[in-house]
């Protein structure tokens, strides 16, 4: 739900953006740090609720580190990749490049970012 929701909020805002911008790629930058933001507050509140309130701010920045560059990068790359090889549309390239990180960034989220302090420590 919040990966859907998140893509639904990326997708809007890079087609907001593509329709006032000439940067397609600064764009698709801008509108996955919208979602990543808008997930890690979703995923505090309900993916990983059980997680501590103390130590947001250190989640937060992992969360930026890992899924943020992972995202970031590799969906900004695999956006213009799949827009300009196989000629796909901007926001098509988009749901697919997010299709194909999803997996990743789930698993980086719940082994790193919200994972358990015991769990922290080793």
């Amino acid at each position: 739900m919040v990966g859907t929701a998140g893509l639904a909020i990326q997708l809007i805002v890079l087609w907001l953006l593509t329709r006032t911008a000439a940067l397609p790629a600064m764009a698709a930058m801008i509108a996955v740090e919208t979602a990543l933001l808008h997930n890690f507050v979703w995923h505090e509140a309900w993916t990983w609720r059980s997680a501590q309130r103390a130590g947001r701010l250190s989640r937060l920045m992992r969360f930026h580190a890992a899924t943020g560059s992972i995202s970031l990068a590799s969906n900004t790359v695999f956006t213009m990749l799949i827009r300009d090889w196989l000629g796909i549309p901007l926001l098509a390239a988009n749901v697919m490049a997010v299709g194909i990180m999803a997996i990743l960034n789930f698993a980086v989220a719940d082994r790193w970012v919200f994972r358990r302090a015991s769990i922290a420590r080793l």
